[in-house]
């Protein structure tokens, strides 16, 4: 079919109206439907490809992996860079760098202050203290900030999406103290891969892609009158580092971790052998309201 009989059709079935509905919904649905039916012609998409198409969807939706295949073909690092983008054409710029939330923050996690441990449940691997101080975009220290923290196990699980952990294990909510400084006691999070065999993989093996992250631990940090930030850091040395499948490494997000053998320091830390550091600050800017929402409204699993 030529572009005006493709054309021809779209009127068609853009004119089955019968109620206004919501004009935003109906732009972007039919944009969407007129790019799809220009592919199919371009590329000659068979009817069986079509409806293989159609049956991997449905399972993807069935086993709740469309968050793993919208950071994996790197829609969600997309809306990162045109929230940049927009920051950057009215003069926005510096704080710490965003990068992409994921599909697996549980709202609700227990609010501490100053500090908190989030290893819950025991777990091989090393211990880790992670520190910081939450500042604006002068260097003022911003105390009562909430930093909410997450990573996965030894396992590369989350929990309340892994039954076999206690409920919060690995994630906290921390308020800052005075100085706006926080502080929290876990274990170094190591890389993991998507679930073997799920619609992602299948996906990534057919598109010659792997579907491995590397370490990392995902945080929000909100302050009233601040633009909520959305990052995670990287743990430095990890073999993905820079080949995340889901493009969340940005620059100054790595921190270098640091092995902490001192004996007076293993003492003051009360544990009983040697542990790794990682001191980072986060840096927030001002509100704006010719800005777009850096709080995104988005289906979260809430506890």
């Amino acid at each position: 079919m030529d572009k005006k009989a493709i054309d021809a059709v779209l009127q068609k079935i853009e004119s089955t109206e019968l109620a206004e509905g919501n004009q935003r919904v109906k732009t972007i649905v039919n944009r969407l439907v007129r790019d799809m039916f220009y592919t199919i012609e371009d590329l000659d998409v068979q009817p069986e490809e079509f409806w293989a198409a159609v049956d991997y969807l449905t399972s993807a939706g069935k086993s709740g992996e469309f968050g793993l295949i919208a950071a994996g073909l790197g829609f969600e690092h997309f809306l990162d860079l045109r929230m940049d983008e927009a920051e950057a054409r009215r003069g926005v710029q510096g704080g710490t760098p965003r990068t992409i939330e994921g599909p697996l923050y549980v709202s609700g996690a227990p609010e501490q202050k100053g500090f908190a441990r989030m290893d819950k449940d025991p777990q091989p691997g090393d211990t880790l203290f992670m520190q910081g101080q939450v500042f604006d975009e002068h260097g003022k220290p911003l105390a009562n900030a909430l930093v909410e923290v997450w990573h996965a196990n030894h396992l590369g699980r989350y929990s309340f999406f892994d039954p076999e952990q206690s409920p919060f294990n690995l994630r906290c909510s921390i308020r800052t103290d005075e100085q706006g400084r926080y502080r929290f006691r876990s274990r170094v999070p190591v890389g993991y891969s998507v679930p073997p065999g799920g619609a992602t993989d299948r996906l990534l093996n057919k598109l010659g892609r792997h579907g491995s992250r590397p370490a990392h631990i995902h945080f929000f940090v909100t302050v009233p009158g601040y633009r909520k930030l959305t990052t995670q850091i990287n743990i430095a040395g990890d073999p993905y580092l820079w080949d995340d499948f889901a493009f969340a490494t940005r620059e100054g997000l790595v921190p270098e971790l640091k092995h902490v053998t001192d004996a007076a320091e293993i003492r003051k830390h009360e544990v009983d052998a040697p542990f790794y550091a990682i001191e980072f600050n986060f840096n927030l800017l001002p509100e704006q309201n010719d800005l777009p929402k850096a709080d995104i409204n988005r289906p979260r699993l809430a506890a």
